[in-house]
């Protein structure tokens, strides 16, 4: 119950602040306005989700067609004309810096409030905040973890100093001649594993040295030291598209490392405080939040009703974009049974049924006991579109049919899961709503859907 109440007054600060940033960017609107800038006032209100990495860029590299998608995306005055965020399991960066870098690539201005990396959900995580964490990743992940809202923070390279013995993988970085005295070093009550690092034997040896002994890795190892100190990961990614022909190791693969190497020192499973960025639910309800508020800030008088979500990888994208919408339609089932009830109508039992059926796991929700999206209107679904410059490609894959979603024993053999060990392996939720060859078709199958101009 404690976690439960900690998540919601986290989700509150984070809704506030973010209601409060967004008063502070709304003027009244004119009287003059332009009649192409007006919010829509019927049921054609959306949102538009684009993930980075194989959608808009491969490296370095954008993607032709991402700068023409974007110049459709914005009026002559570079206002949007939709809410668009950005939704990426790239976490080794600070908000403001890929909002930068996106500002150049697509040539159009991209604001921090419209990218969501992978660890942008740990700043609802407040009962961490406190607590002294060992950080594991590259970049700048103590301006990172100190920008989410952690106070207290060690690093893998503040940890080999203190402990100049633990890591000795590689020999040129063994201790020379006499043995170096360890320097006394408070215990680490957390880890958090932001992504892939640099050095893999190093960040293992020690997370697992530091797992293995309540926080204290210089004691002694010891099994009667379970379950052990929280660990919240972010990013699940197994694969991710650079410029290289094939996909190269995400820190989903880090994990799997992780995993592997905690089970068979110890006997027992590693287990997550927290699951964040794509696929997990409490991901795309903090982009749906951002939404919200760029909708405010464009003058819409009405809930956005529809997302869309638009990804290169099956397994990530759009498995994260249709548990979603699973979570909204369950979300939907709930509030009209309130409803009939409270208006004295009887109870559906088998929408009840369908709900136990679809039930998601507390790592699909992000690792917490619950998912506190907006209070108020949620949109209706979320809606996934794959398309074909990343990481899935027409040429070597194929997207679960209906035959093979409805035959999961089937698809279990000829399908290899990509996705992370907590979450279960559904084949329809793998199954996108569209597939297109790059963003420009993507953003223009949406307007077309929505029956809106593009140009």
């Amino acid at each position: 119950m404690q976690r439960i109440r900690s998540l919601r007054a986290g989700w509150q600060l984070l809704k506030s602040s973010c209601e409060g940033a967004a008063k502070q960017v709304n003027t009244p609107a004119s009287t003059s306005r332009d009649s192409s800038h007006l919010a829509p006032q019927g049921p054609g209100s959306f949102g538009l989700l684009f993930d980075i990495d194989g959608v808009l860029v491969r490296g370095s590299t954008l993607i032709p067609e991402a700068k023409q998608c974007f110049r459709n995306l914005v009026h002559s005055d570079g206002k949007y004309k939709v809410p668009v965020v950005f939704v990426t399991n790239a976490g080794n960066c600070l908000r403001q810096r890929k909002a930068e870098h996106l500002s150049h690539l697509l040539e159009v201005e991209v604001s921090p409030d419209q990218v969501v990396l992978s660890h942008s959900p740990l700043r609802m995580f407040t009962e961490f905040h406190k607590l002294r964490v060992l950080v594991s990743g590259q970049g700048p992940i103590v301006e990172v973890a100190h920008n989410l809202g952690f106070q207290d923070v060690v690093t893998i390279d503040m940890l080999r100093e203190a402990y100049a013995l633990l890591d000795v993988v590689d020999h040129a970085r063994r201790p020379k001649g006499s043995i170096p005295s360890t320097k006394g070093f408070p215990p680490i009550d957390a880890v958090i594993l932001f992504g892939e690092p640099i050095r893999w034997e190093t960040n293992l040896q020690l997370i697992v040295d530091v797992l293995h002994t309540n926080g204290r890795p210089d004691d002694a190892w010891s099994t009667m030291r379970y379950p052990h100190i929280p660990v919240l990961a972010c990013n699940m990614d197994l694969l991710w598209m650079a410029e290289a022909k094939n996909p190269r190791f995400g820190h989903g693969m880090f994990l799997v490392c992780l995993e592997s190497l905690y089970k068979k020192a110890t006997g027992y499973d590693l287990k997550y405080e927290a699951l964040v960025g794509k696929p997990s639910v409490v991901t795309y309800n903090y982009a749906e939040l951002l939404v919200s508020q760029q909708a405010e800030r464009l003058g819409w008088t009405t809930p956005v009703k529809r997302l869309y979500a638009i990804g290169d990888n099956p397994m990530s994208d759009i498995y994260g974009a249709n548990l979603y919408n699973h979570y909204l339609q369950a979300s939907q089932r709930t509030k009209a049974r309130k409803k009939a009830k409270s208006d004295g109508g009887g109870v559906d039992t088998a929408a009840e049924t369908l709900d136990e059926s679809t039930e998601m796991t507390s790592a699909e929700l992000g690792g917490g006991s619950v998912v506190l999206g907006a209070e108020g209107d949620l949109p209706e679904g979320c809606s996934s579109i794959l398309v074909c410059t990343g990481v899935y490609s027409r040429d070597q894959q194929e997207v679960p049919s209906e035959h093979t979603v409805t035959e999961q024993h089937t698809v279990t053999e000829q399908h290899v899961f990509h996705g992370h060990r907590d979450f279960r392996f559904d084949p329809s939720l793998t199954q996108p709503s569209f597939v297109v060859e790059d963003v420009k078709e993507a953003v223009e199958l949406v307007f077309q859907q929505e029956g809106w101009p593009l140009e």
